[in-house]
């Protein structure tokens, strides 16, 4: 047994511990005592209601009227009965009932009949759940319904009974002490914090909570504290982690404003932090970059988040702590993951795509990671973290992380990174020319004695992105390992080979042009799918350079811009219409020699 598979199992016997230890504390606190003891403090009324900046459906309450729910993919028709009562075999469909976000929508509406449908369903709530749920009463479920009761308690109670009222408060209330004795027990990360920040918006909005406000203050500012890096970013290194933090902080922020309170201090701090680095993930048609466990963007919220921005400036460069880096030059940008593994007790969701690139030219996106699909499906969530699914190198068709496996402890534990790159050093230079960086990993060194190398350059004007990928062999390597470069294309382009399959034509809906070329090597153009699209899974294709890392120790590869945008007429052909761009003189030299 060698040292690295020690500290994995290391590793997972203190995961089992600390899950065992977190269930027992959970049902101590949590459990049946917590369900037979009688609740009296019922706060007598509520003061405020945050604001709920996700967008509403008002189509959904007739379906929801009509008992269809639509909820994770699943329809449920209850057939007149409450969906609270239904055995329903889908877990993702019960959580999203039991959230009631969908609260959001019959406010939408703006009708009695949804007024009168809403205090109904919670009221089903309170009588079929509101003692104990198993899935109900997930931490994580608890979290979102207490911040839509709040959010949209003024349509609930409107024309509502005080019995109906004092119903609705003391469910609310006893939701969080619940909440408020388990949140020690929850998942370390957006969870636990998201919890933090429920009940502090339950503080501030419930009478009567004065001798809980301290401690919930305290917590959530400890929480901010520690989970939102320096630069911006959260420890789970997750972008989407940013929009699910600032849509309930916000709101939370703007109540204390109201209520005349002083906030926690780390809350003005990590507003102004996590801003600019959302704007930093940002490509050019406003979709965030897919990295480890961002899929599609909800462009709606985080346009919404965005107009809180008071600064507005111009997004960061390189965000340090959380591994990132950005390049632009002119209307094209380039991210890339240049950062270790995050730690094991966030990583449930981090993806092996460490140095993986995605490339946008205005509002085209390029080069894309594979990124997350929307479907609850084991199968392809592991195939969504895999290196393969990012455009990076791989090697031997492995991935640069080790994944806690299935069996034995998989399923109780979910699918942590048990090793990865640790060692990720950044170098970066910009100037008039354009920006460049250089990184290199280790999450090969262990196991094929392999350090992966990328040195990319993106030009001032955005028209060339240069790149080199190295392996630098620190031990013996065997000479029958082989790498592979991908490059995932954005499903939105049409491809083509080009001079005998040397390059490779890109072009965009609206005509504007790129070419692909690795020369010395041989570029083959492959299926792929991309997984991050709000239609669902697409087909799209991957260029891919392979080769023996003994026998071709670096790769060279280029995209160079050859044509903009010039669509005049509906139905022109994606390669009709072109305007090509001037070459630079060793450009023309080299395509008349060819």
């Amino acid at each position: 047994m060698n040292i690295a598979s020690l500290s994995e199992r290391s590793r997972i016997w203190r995961l089992v511990a600390q899950h065992v230890w977190q269930r027992t504390l959970k049902w101590v606190h949590g459990g049946p005592v917590f369900r037979l003891r009688p609740f009296t403090s019922v706060p007598s009324r509520l003061l405020i209601a945050p604001q709920d900046l996700r967008t509403a459906d008002a189509t959904n309450a007739a379906d929801i009227y009509g008992g269809r729910f639509l909820f994770s993919g699943h329809l449920v028709e209850t057939q007149g009965r409450s969906p609270f009562e239904l055995q329903v075999v889908h877990e993702d469909w019960q959580r999203e009932l039991h959230s009631f976000g969908w609260l959001r929508d019959l406010r939408a509406s703006d009708s009695q009949i949804a007024r009168q449908n809403a205090r109904a369903l919670v009221e089903d709530w309170i009588r079929y759940s509101g003692r104990w749920h198993d899935i109900g009463w997930e931490a994580s479920v608890v979290t979102r319904r207490i911040l839509s009761w709040l959010a949209h308690s003024p349509f609930v109670l409107q024309d509502g009974d005080h019995e109906f009222y004092r119903s609705f408060v003391k469910s609310l209330a006893r939701q969080v002490r619940y909440l408020r004795q388990t949140i020690n027990e929850t998942d370390d990360g957006v969870e636990r914090l998201q919890a933090a920040l429920a009940i502090t918006a339950a503080c501030i909005s419930m009478a009567g909570q004065g001798r809980f406000a301290r401690q919930s203050f305290r917590r959530l500012d400890h929480e901010l504290m520690r989970q939102i890096l320096p630069d911006g970013g959260h420890i789970s290194r997750n972008p989407r982690a940013l929009i699910d933090i600032l849509a309930d902080l916000l709101p939370i922020r703007q109540a204390f404003v109201s209520q005349g309170l002083e906030m926690p201090p780390s809350m003005l701090q990590s507003v102004d932090r996590m801003m600019p680095l959302l704007r930093f993930f940002r490509h050019g048609d406003g979709a965030l970059a897919h990295f480890n466990g961002m899929g599609s963007t909800p462009s709606d919220l985080v346009a919404t988040i965005l107009a809180y921005d008071d600064a507005r400036g111009a997004p960061p460069v390189n965000a340090p702590h959380s591994g990132y880096q950005r390049l632009s030059g002119t209307n094209s940008v380039v991210l890339m993951d240049a950062g270790p593994t995050p730690a094991l007790g966030v990583s449930g969701d981090a993806h092996a795509g460490c140095l993986s690139f995605e490339f946008s030219s205005g509002v085209n996106r390029i080069v894309v990671n594979c990124g997350v699909s929307p479907k609850s499906n084991p199968i392809w969530r592991k195939v969504s973290r895999s290196t393969a699914a990012h455009s990076t190198v791989s090697i031997e068709d492995t991935s640069s992380c080790r994944f806690l496996s299935e069996k034995p402890f998989g399923h109780m534990l979910g699918a942590p990174i048990l090793s990865g790159p640790n060692d990720v050093p950044v170098e970066r230079e910009d100037d008039q020319a354009g920006s460049r960086v250089t990184a290199s990993h280790d999450g090969y060194a262990a196991d094929y004695n392999v350090v992966h190398e990328r040195d990319m350059r993106l030009s001032g004007d955005g028209t060339v992105l240069d790149g080199i990928d190295t392996f630098q062999a620190i031990g013996d390597v065997d000479r029958s390992q082989k790498f592979a470069i991908r490059f995932h294309l954005h499903p939105g382009l049409r491809t083509s080979l080009l001079r005998g399959g040397s390059a490779i034509l890109l072009v965009c809906r609206d005509g504007e042009a790129w070419e692909f070329e690795a020369p010395g090597s041989e570029i083959l153009l492959e299926e792929s799918i991309y997984l991050s699209d709000v239609f669902g899974h697409r087909k799209t294709e991957q260029i891919v350079v392979a080769g023996s890392l003994l026998e071709t120790p670096s790769v060279s590869w280029q995209f160079r811009k050859t044509a903009t945008a010039k669509l005049s007429r509906r139905g022109t052909s994606d390669f009709d219409e072109i305007e090509e761009l001037p070459l630079e003189e060793d450009q023309k030299d080299g395509e008349e020699s060819q």
